[in-house]
């Protein structure tokens, strides 16, 4: 019988790499399984620190595929996403490994499991000046006109997002239709009927809200002691490489790179990081409350949630 796909998923900073690799080990190691990131941020060379990225001795014992794939001034999307994880699943498959996809990055994942929608490709003259009227207008306006337009899509997407936010607006006024409805007209098949295996869907959502804001706050001053700073300035001294590039929009990266420009000073830089990234985890758990078949999953004891998941797969 075909291995099924396990698809472990939650808020930022709440564990889930660590409890994926124990998984790993208890299905038999690299021979047996293969971790898949589903991680917007890691897909990026040179963003190692601020997106929490498995070491390099971590990545050499625990090898992920889709991590380090992308320079940050190629960007990468969910329909990239969808296409490189089909492949890596299928490759996964045919060697006898049970897949394991792990990360927070919920569009990915939303497209992944839905198929994803045959969408008009990017119109040039369209995205400029959709980008001349986000300068003079502002993103509340462009985002008040596609909640008008498409409620729906509105409600997933955050104003700030300014990539995303542009591109539904595109597809709206190339087809004259709402994002919405092109997508439950056109998805595509199923992770299941794509790939001919079970998809198995956990979360791990902890009860206490305080004790993940907590984690995140951890998390966020340690990869300041290990280097953040210094690989922010990397990042910007590279050609190519600026502020509104999508791959620098991710929280941390945003307020650090502020920073550095000098608006913000190094209290306000962390406050600010912090505030994104529990906002980020509160969008995320949104989005796991609204999701079918999910398992859901709480504690912090990353050996027990690996147990817990293999006896529920029953591999």
């Amino acid at each position: 019988m075909s291995q099924p796909i396990i698809l472990l998923i939650g808020p930022t900073a709440v564990g889930k790499t660590n409890v994926a690799m124990a998984l790993q080990d208890l299905l038999g190691g690299t021979a047996h399984a293969q971790l898949i990131s589903a991680d917007s941020a890691m897909v990026y060379r040179g963003m190692d620190i601020g997106s929490a990225k498995p070491s390099e001795t971590e990545l050499m014992r625990y090898p992920h595929a889709l991590i380090n794939i992308r320079d940050p001034e190629d960007p990468y999307t969910a329909a990239d996403f969808v296409v490189d994880a089909d492949r890596c699943v299928t490759q996964a498959l045919a060697q006898g490994q049970v897949p394991i996809i792990v990360g927070g990055t919920m569009l990915y994942v939303k497209r992944f499991v839905e198929g994803i929608a045959d969408l008009p490709p990017a119109d040039p003259k369209l995205r400029q000046t959709l980008a001349a009227e986000l300068q003079q207008h502002g993103a509340a306006a462009l985002h008040t006109e596609l909640t008008a337009i498409d409620p729906v899509a509105a409600s997933n997407i955050h104003p700030n997002n300014h990539q995303r936010l542009l591109r539904a607006l595109e597809v709206v006024r190339i087809t004259g239709q709402s994002l919405t409805r092109q997508w439950q007209s056109k998805a595509s098949a199923t992770a299941t009927e794509r790939l001919g295996v079970p998809v198995h869907t956990f979360a791990i959502v902890p009860k206490d809200r305080s004790q993940l804001h907590e984690r995140i706050a951890q998390r966020f001053d340690a990869m300041l002691d290990i280097g953040f700073v210094d690989e922010l300035e990397r990042l910007r001294t590279r050609p190519g490489v600026h502020a509104e590039l999508p791959a620098l929009r991710c929280v941390g990266y945003r307020q650090g790179l502020q920073y550095l420009a000098g608006t913000l000073t190094a209290q306000e830089f962390r406050d600010a990081a912090l505030t994104a990234t529990r906002r980020l985890a509160k969008r995320q758990l949104t989005w796991l409350r609204q999701w079918p078949d999910l398992k859901l999953l709480d504690g912090c004891d990353t050996t027990a949630l690996a147990q817990q998941i293999h006896r529920q797969v029953g591999l």
